[in-house]
Parts: structure tokens; C-alpha cells; sequence
């Protein structure tokens, strides 16, 4: 759901950070290796659930809680490999016609984002349901897919020129809205946990914008700043829905409170007698510029948090842990931040604890390979090439078969582009061990462990 997207960063000695979609995970990836860790009891301690030495990576999503982890390599920028991280297994891959720039999952949808297309792949058994082909050209891979399955809609630049989003229905396979967001090209997007609104901010970055993503209405305007332009290079909704949460290449972390009761309200026209200030403001401003007006009219943040050095890029999160609400700050020199968030606005978010994410911890479990099966990366595999294809059938059906005992599934092989998808699974027991990961039902100690 939030990764960044800058690959020679693991090059230059940094890592790679990304949280779930739910927010209850951390993926890292260092050089030779990545790591998940437990979101739980960040306060005290960050657990690490699970660590493997692998080829370096710039891609990894985990889908929720589950067993089930979607990846890409350095050295293999064109394939995409689905694993069984407790089992230490891979499930299957896929290889496309270009580097794949952004990977998104949701229990429905696994979304592949190239320069100029978008593959939607059905989560139960893997295959391709929809290309979408001839997009703007999009060198960063931006691309949003809403993680709820009642509003499963994909999101991504409509123009190369000005801060279009396309809305695409990814059930029912159709496109649904385009919203006119901003007038310079979009540096970010991103949905609510419900689907049913989307923030978007230009490159510009001074304003950030939510917006209906049912009907394409705008929602809530957000000043950012006004004193210079930046690079935006996180934007994220609260679990709560009640936040959003913005970093960029400054020192700055910006959190936004979303008061729907007074948007609302002032949809309606209505005002209180005694809000003498926003008449006030209501009068003044309808004698200015437009320009000025919009300044007056957009939302401040609620909070903010200033960190050590700018030109560091963050991922940000606002999540509620152990019943308290808490900003999380993963930065790619290798930190994850955990700060408070102040209940009246103006005030500061004080600093509770950062975590070293380059660091050994007793919480760390290393995972044996058994002999019997081949470690991750070297079993399956399917291949996908710039047309739109059909897996062969035995492929397809093997597929079919893996994803039967999930209800939202993989494929399998070891592939090399083609002009159209093949499939192959990873063995027999595939769909019992693809159930078990997407389902999140794997016990603990399933994989063999060893110091």
C-alpha cells in the first residue's frame, strides 16, 4: 500500500521500508536480506517476525496478516515472485515485458503496475483478468488500490501534463471517474481504508486534495505550505480514516485532521450565530482574488513533526496501537519513528521511541531451509509479455488447483518473457500451502527455525 519507490536507494547503503495495508506490518529490505516485522508493541519493542537473505530488493508487499508476500528483485526487475514466507517457499512467479514499477494487493486483487500498462490479477487463482494497456507514461509506477473489497477500485495518472486520477472499478472491470485533482502532474495518491475517498497531492506539493472516488467530488482542500514547492513522497490515510498524513523531501511530516462534520455543514450553508470568525472570513474573502480566497478556505495541519535532516525519504502511518493513537515514521536511512499524536490542534507530537531497523534483535527468527524443498525464488513460474494472454491450460488448471483451498490464491514456474502468460505451480501440496498464507492460518511454527 506504501512503499518507496526510489530502487538505487539499497545501493547507496539505505533500505527499504513498506508498511501493509492495514498497517500492522513492516517490510525492510536491506542489501542481501528482508525482514517483517509486528507493528504490536511498537512503543517498547519492534518484533521481528521473520528474516531471510534473499537477492536485494526494491518491491515487497505483504498481503494484511498473512503468509502470503509479493516481491521483486534488483537483479530481476521484470519478475514477480508470490511466497509462502513461513514456509519459506515460493508459490509461484510471473515475469512481464518491462520492469514492474509498483506491486498492490488487496484480498480481491493483485495490481502490477509497468511505464504503460496495468495488469489486474484475480488473487484467487492468479490469472490475468484485465489489462489495462497505453497508459500515461508513468516512469514512477504511482498507482493506489483501495485494500477494502466492497469499493475495490485502482487508481493512476490520467495525464502526463496536468493531476489527472483515473478511477477503475477493479471487480467489475471498467473504468468509473476521472477527477481533474490538480493542474501540474500527480506526485501522489492514495485511498481511505474504505475505498470511498482518495487524497492527491502535484508536484507542486503545496495542496492536498481529497476527493469523493465514487462521483469524483471534492471533499477537502489541505495547505501544505505556502513558502516553497516540494517533492511529496508520502501520503496516507489514518486506520481511522479520521487522519491523513503527508511526508515529502524536507524535514517536515504534516498530519491533517478530516472534520467531516463541518464539511458537511458547510456544504449545507449552514453556520452558527456565534462563528462571528468564519463570517468574517466568508465576508472578507469574497472580495479578494481567487487565489487568495483558496488560500483562506484550505485546511492547515493539525500537527507536525520535524525531523533530523531533509532529502531523507519517509513513509508515514497513523495507526491506533494498544488503544492509543500513533504516528509512524519509516525512513529509508534506516528508523522507524513512533510519536504520539496530540488530541487539540497546534500542539507537538512528542517523540515515544525509535527503532534502528538496521540492527539484530533478540526478536529475530531465522528461518532453516529444508533440504526437501527449494528456498525462495527457485521454484515456479509464469511469464507475461507486453500482449494481453491466457495462461495454457494445464498451467491455468494447476493454478486453479493451488488458489481451490484459499479463496484467494497463486501460480508457479520460472519464467522468461513472452508475448503471452504460462503458468505452473510450485508442487502438490501448492494449494494447501497457498491457502495457509493467504489466510494467515499458518500456526507460528510452521517453518523450522535455528539460530
Amino acid at each position: 500500500m506504501m512503499s518507496l519507490l526510489g530502487r538505487p536507494d539499497v545501493d547507496a547503503g539505505e533500505v527499504f521500508v513498506n508498511f501493509n495495508q492495514n498497517i500492522t506490518s513492516l517490510a525492510v529490505a536491506t542489501s542481501g536480506s528482508y525482514s517483517l516485522y509486528s507493528l504490536g508493541s511498537v512503543d517498547s519493542t519492534l518484533d521481528k517476525i521473520y528474516n531471510t537473505k534473499c537477492d536485494d530488493l526494491f518491491l515487497i508487499e505483504r498481503l494484511f496478516e498473512s503468509s502470503l508476500v509479493a516481491i521483486v528483485s534488483q537483479r530481476a526487475p521484470r519478475k514477480l515472485k508470490v511466497c509462502h514466507f513461513k514456509k519459506q517457499s515460493e508459490i509461484c512467479n510471473y515475469s512481464y515485458s518491462n520492469t514492474i514499477l509498483a506491486v498492490k494487493l488487496n484480498r480481491e486483487r493483485l495490481i502490477v503496475c509497468l511505464e504503460e500498462s496495468l495488469y489486474i490479477h484475480n488473487i484467487q487463482d492468479m490469472k490475468v483478468v484485465h489489462t489495462i494497456r497505453d497508459t500515461p507514461c508513468n516512469q514512477l509506477g504511482l498507482c493506489a488500490l483501495s485494500s477494502s473489497s466492497e469499493h475495490c477500485y485502482l487508481a493512476y495518472p490520467g495525464s502526463v501534463t496536468a493531476g489527472e486520477v483515473q478511477i477503475f472499478d477493479a471487480i467489475n472491470l471498467h473504468a468509473k471517474t476521472m477527477i481533474p485533482a490538480h493542474d501540474t502532474p500527480l506526485a501522489a495518491i492514495a485511498f481511505s481504508p474504505s475505498g470511498t475517498e482518495i487524497a492527491t497531492a502535484s508536484e507542486r506539493g503545496t495542496v492536498i486534495r481529497v476527493f469523493s472516488s465514487q462521483d469524483g467530488s471534492r471533499l477537502f482542500e489541505l495547505r501544505r505550505g505556502l513558502k516553497r514547492c516540494v517533492s511529496i513522497v508520502s501520503l496516507s490515510f489514518s486506520t481511522c480514516a479520521e487522519y491523513l498524513v503527508s511526508s515529502s523531501n524536507t524535514e517536515t511530516v504534516h498530519i491533517f485532521r478530516l472534520d467531516r462534520s463541518a464539511a458537511e455543514s458547510n456544504d449545507h450553508g449552514k453556520q452558527s450565530s456565534d462563528d462571528w470568525m468564519g463570517f468574517l472570513s466568508k465576508t472578507v474573502t469574497s472580495y479578494l482574488p481567487t487565489q487568495v480566497t483558496d488560500v483562506f478556505s484550505q485546511g492547515r495541519a493539525f500537527a507536525s513533526v520535524t525531523l533530523p535532516e531533509a532529502g531523507v525519504r519517509r513513509m508515514c502511518a497513523i495507526t491506533t496501537i494498544q488503544k492509543q493513537l500513533r504516528l509512524l515514521i519509516a525512513s529509508q536511512d534506516g528508523y522507524l519513528y513512533v510519536y504520539s499524536i496530540p488530541s487539540i490542534e497546534g500542539a507537538e507530537c512528542q517523540l515515544i521511541k525509535r527503532h534502528d531497523l538496521r540492527l539484530d534483535d533478540s526478536y529475530a527468527m531465522d528461518v532453516k531451509v529444508d533440504s526437501t524443498h527449494h528456498a525462495l525464488g527457485l521454484n515456479s513460474n509464469v511469464s507475461i509479455g507486453g500482449a494481453a494472454g491466457v495462461p495454457s491450460a494445464a498451467a491455468a488448471a494447476a493454478a486453479a488447483a493451488a488458489a481451490a483451498a484459499a479463496a484467494s490464491g497463486g501460480a508457479g514456474g520460472d519464467g522468461k518473457s513472452t508475448e503471452k502468460p504460462t503458468s505452473s505451480t510450485s508442487g502438490g501440496n501448492a494449494g494447501t500451502s497457498y491457502a495457509s498464507a493467504v489466510k494467515g492460518d499458518e500456526p507460528a511454527g510452521g517453518a523450522s527455525s535455528s539460530t
